[in-house]
């Protein structure tokens, strides 16, 4: 069904919407929620509040495209689990993504810095834009889905030692950004 047919049937209130958007994009929100959630009750219980919200969240908002919507709202669910499951222990693979990225993005957050992580997200956002399709595909994958790199290399046809090898690039070629636009030292 298409994304239009789904979001009229969430405008109608017709529970067949969280059916169709089920059918459609339930793998991709429950892979998404699977690779920061090892645990299959949470990641079942995160896709079932993913549907809440969405059903919550539409109307008013008129999602383009769906896909990366439900995605996003599955992520952010899958996040704050993580965090309230693992406060005083260690997950290792998405502790593992999370510690890739800690030299190159600035953390501490707190109402001062609000503004800062505004503007940082926007120069992540031009940084991204100046990546070829196959570099962004690998970047936001991993570090927003937080993909295996065996998963990675599958998609890309690559061994996983060579996307070790571009992740590390890409990190550093983020990181000198950053350096750059004044956001690390």
């Amino acid at each position: 069904m298409e994304d239009s047919k789904i979001i009229s049937l969430f405008f109608e209130r017709s529970e067949q919407a969280i059916e169709e958007l089920d059918s459609k994009y339930g793998p991709a929100v429950r892979k998404t929620a699977a690779n920061i959630l090892k645990d299959r009750l949470d990641v079942e219980e995160c896709v079932n509040d993913t549907y809440l919200n969405t059903w919550n969240s539409i109307p008013p908002h008129v999602p383009d495209p769906l896909a990366a919507y439900v995605c996003r709202i599955a992520r952010n669910l899958a996040v704050n689990r993580y965090h309230a499951n693992h406060a005083e222990k260690r997950n290792g693979n998405y502790d593992l993504v999370l510690d890739e990225m800690e030299e190159c993005i600035p953390s501490g957050v707190n109402v001062e810095t609000e503004y800062e992580a505004q503007e940082l997200s926007a120069a992540i956002n031009r940084f991204l834009s100046t990546l070829d399709k196959k570099d962004r595909f690998l970047f936001v994958r991993r570090y927003w889905y937080a993909d295996s790199v065996s998963d990675l290399a599958e998609a890309s046809g690559g061994s996983a030692n060579r996307i070790y090898v571009r992740l590390f690039r890409l990190r550093e070629k983020l990181r000198n950004t950053l350096v750059k636009e004044g956001f690390l030292a």
